[in-house]
């Protein structure tokens, strides 16, 4: 079994961009004298268990008796403080020195190089996907991935697995012989629904989630000169997440004995 496409989550995998995420909604909120919220870190960890801003939203609204009752239309509400959320997203984007995480640039340039197609399956939007590449490389995300799904493309979040079905469609590949690069529980969850192996990278905000089958469970790719810290899974001997590595673990039919507790997403 040869690997043939590489599937990346966005916000949190490909860059740490949670903590902007989370100043942008802080922002929103601010702004408008009729929400009594604040969303500090450890609130937030609690916060990214649910996948989609506009989710994040409705479930706060409902859970906001004073709130809900103020407001005559609760879905025009919530579109209006997501798009303004979006846009303070990417304002704050623009003078943060954001950069991608250790090892994503390299593995996205071998895979590249060896033939091997590059997919995207993120619940953010297509806006601010080209903010944050626009940002990081100057370049338009459709110049280095092969098929791109965004929440612009599919409704349903993680962790039901309609993104990486998408994504894989896009490709014209099987799950097995790809794998997904994730840093979330829904996310770990939505790519094992789809069939994929999963290597998650983790970060500040989802280090304690529960990551139940992933292959991999780091705290980035690392770089050659710069190793992983592993905590789950087999690197079979590797200190760095490359082709070679993704190889053996697609060839592998040894599974995380934990993967039974996944429950698919119809």
């Amino acid at each position: 079994m040869k690997l043939k496409g590489i599937i990346f989550d966005v916000d949190g995998t490909i860059a740490d961009t949670e903590e902007i995420h989370r100043q942008a909604f802080n922002k929103t909120f601010k702004e408008n004298d009729d929400i009594d919220w604040h969303w500090p870190e450890e609130k937030y960890r609690e916060i990214l268990l649910i996948s989609g801003g506009k989710e994040r939203f409705r479930k706060h609204l409902n859970e906001d008796e004073t709130l809900k009752n103020k407001v005559d239309d609760h879905e025009s509400f919530v579109h209006d403080l997501h798009k303004r959320k979006s846009k303070h997203y990417r304002d704050l984007l623009k003078s943060d020195g954001i950069e991608f995480r250790p090892g994503v640039i390299r593995l996205i340039n071998e895979a590249r190089e060896k033939g091997i197609q590059i997919g995207v399956a993120t619940s953010s939007s297509m806006a601010n996907l080209r903010s944050l590449f626009k940002k990081v490389l100057d370049i338009e995300p459709n110049e280095l991935f092969n098929s791109i799904v965004t929440s612009d493309t599919v409704q349903d979040k993680k962790p039901s697995p309609a993104a990486y079905q998408c994504v894989l469609a896009g490709l014209g590949l099987d799950a097995k012989d790809c794998v997904a690069i994730e840093d979330t529980q829904n996310g770990n969850m939505a790519a094992l629904a789809a069939g994929l192996k999963t290597i998650i990278t983790t970060h500040a905000y989802t280090v304690d989630n529960d990551f139940a089958g992933a292959s991999i469970v780091a705290d980035n790719l690392g770089e050659p000169d710069k190793p992983l810290s592993l905590s789950q899974g087999n690197s079979f001997g590797k200190n760095y997440i490359d082709v070679e590595l993704l190889n053996n673990i697609i060839s592998n039919t040894t599974t995380n004995d934990r993967v039974s507790n996944i429950i698919s997403i119809k």
